[in-house]
């Protein structure tokens, strides 16, 4: 839903890897807004802003406004970011403009309420398949989350994205059969495969006979011969 954030952002003429990495070092972010119909601008911000904008409830479905000095000052939302997979520093952020009066389609996290009987009299397992769906609404009537109530839920039994109650006039358009989540049997322990004809795991295997060979059976023989002449 729309906030009552504000940042400011100073507009960038340079650009480049060498432009980014002074920007960077002096504390900045390097970003850029577009959309509306409106060119690209190239402009820098306070990263820890932004991290604070993507760590909220709302998270980058949050709108707040851009205020660009000398400049524009509009809606937006960040569309697109980049970590630096070190430091996990912001090293780049895409925003773009948005227009109040326009439905967009946002992505919303969705959680389960309540103890399914499944579980709770049933012995089962309660399995989250999906944690967001895809809706269209207007920006004042993006959801910061949505939940549904899986407390009647019993084995075997599925809640589904068509079953998720939607605010406003927005419209679902994730698939209306995608499972959010059910209600599954506990896994129980394999056993191990039977083979026909095999011993069973615990009998000890029988030894095995290794047959003589000729020569030494000659061997013995003759030892055997040799005693009878005594």
């Amino acid at each position: 839903m729309a906030n009552d954030i504000t940042v400011a952002a100073e507009p960038r003429s340079l650009r480049g890897k060498n432009e980014a990495r002074r920007l960077r070092a002096a504390g900045s972010a390097p970003a850029v807004v577009y959309g509306v119909g409106k060119d690209a601008v190239a402009v820098a911000v306070n990263p820890k802003e932004m991290v604070r904008i993507l760590r909220s409830k709302t998270g980058h479905n949050t709108i707040f406004r851009l205020a660009i000095k000398d400049g524009e000052n509009t809606p937006v939302m960040i569309v697109d970011w980049q970590r630096d997979p070190v430091k996990d520093t912001l090293l780049h952020i895409d925003m773009k403009r948005i227009d109040l009066t326009v439905r967009l389609m946002v992505k919303v996290p969705v959680h389960t309420v309540g103890e399914p009987e499944g579980v709770k009299l049933q012995g089962g397992l309660h399995e989250v398949i999906t944690r967001e769906i895809e809706i269209e609404c207007l920006p004042n009537e993006i959801p910061d989350e949505l939940t549904i109530d899986v407390s009647k839920l019993t084995m075997g039994q599925a809640v589904r994205a068509s079953d998720v109650t939607l605010p406003g006039s927005a419209r679902l358009l994730s698939p209306p059969e995608a499972v959010i989540s059910h209600i599954v049997a506990m896994k129980a322990e394999e056993a191990a495969p039977v083979v026909e004809g095999a011993a069973p795991a615990a009998t000890a295997a029988e030894p095995e006979v290794i047959k003589k060979g000729k020569k030494e059976e000659d061997e013995e023989a003759a030892a055997e011969e040799k005693k009878k002449k005594k």
